[in-house]
């Protein structure tokens, strides 16, 4: 397995540069992710498909969605795909590369467990800034212009949230100079979370029902229902942060409300 991905790897720094690889392919690799793990929840949501799983009985209608979609395209090719360019720089100055050899399981191991507790943590404090009066009005506004969100809903936000979340997911890589193929599994992996978290569908699969410091959709559509004041629950990833700070009391709250009213009913059964 090693040696195919080596060889698939040895193909790509051949015929194209560090450059073309590091924000062209970056750009590449997140719109094929995020599209193709994102806009199966617009066909459930209008098909009624596994409805039994979905958070919230409301649906989006189609109008709506689409112009998810168009936002995102302007957004992603007006601010990312610039931002990927200008922070080529910055990534090879901090040690990034791409040459052979790869590095081994337990370096990348270590450096995406390294990112995603990071950036919970810087995410969880910006997030809650976000919330606050002024910059809720401007700018955040615009990302819960869903209440009920899919899974592209995930980035969708205004430019300046775009920018200022974002530097939650590249301060680690930036820190730490990976090689390009752990940034390339840290970004996938990030964007299949976040559309997960925006989904709406809580499945009995879930890595949130394996996984109890994992958020996931349940944990993140209840910051989605609420008031902008009271919605709590401003971690990316996991709940610890949340829960350290109290700011996840209402969801818990509503969760042994929920629990309790099943437990009567199956005492009365």
């Amino acid at each position: 397995m090693a040696s195919i991905i080596e060889s698939g790897w040895l193909y790509l720094i051949t015929h194209f540069s560090d450059f073309q690889l590091a924000s062209l392919g970056s750009f590449f690799l997140h719109e094929s992710v995020f599209f193709l793990s994102g806009l199966p929840f617009i066909y459930l949501e209008r098909a009624g498909l596994l409805s039994k799983y979905k958070i919230q009985t409301k649906n989006n209608t189609p109008a709506a969605q689409e112009k998810c979609i168009t936002r995102l395209l302007l957004y992603h090719f007006g601010v990312n795909l610039p931002l990927m360019i200008a922070s080529y720089p910055v990534f090879r100055f901090m040690g990034m590369k791409s040459s052979l050899p790869l590095p081994s399981w337990k370096v990348v191991l270590s450096q995406i467990i390294f990112y995603f507790i990071l950036e919970d943590f810087v995410f969880y404090w910006g997030h809650r800034i976000l919330h606050t009066k002024w910059l809720y009005k401007h700018v955040h506004s615009v990302h819960h212009e869903y209440a009920t969100p899919f899974g592209l809903t995930s980035e969708y936000a205004h430019p300046a949230e775009i920018l200022f979340l974002g530097f939650a997911t590249i301060v680690g890589p930036a820190i730490t100079g990976p090689h390009l193929i752990t940034l390339w599994l840290w970004m996938v992996l990030r964007v299949l979370e976040t559309v997960e978290a925006h989904c709406g569908y809580h499945f009995p699969w879930s890595l949130s029902n394996f996984l109890p410091v994992y958020g996931g959709a349940d944990f993140h559509d209840y910051h989605h229902r609420l008031l902008y004041t009271k919605s709590g629950n401003y971690s990316s990833t996991f709940v610890y942060m949340d829960w350290i700070f109290g700011t996840d009391k209402g969801y818990r709250k509503l969760k042994a409300l929920k629990h309790d009213g099943v437990e009567d009913d199956g005492k009365q059964t």
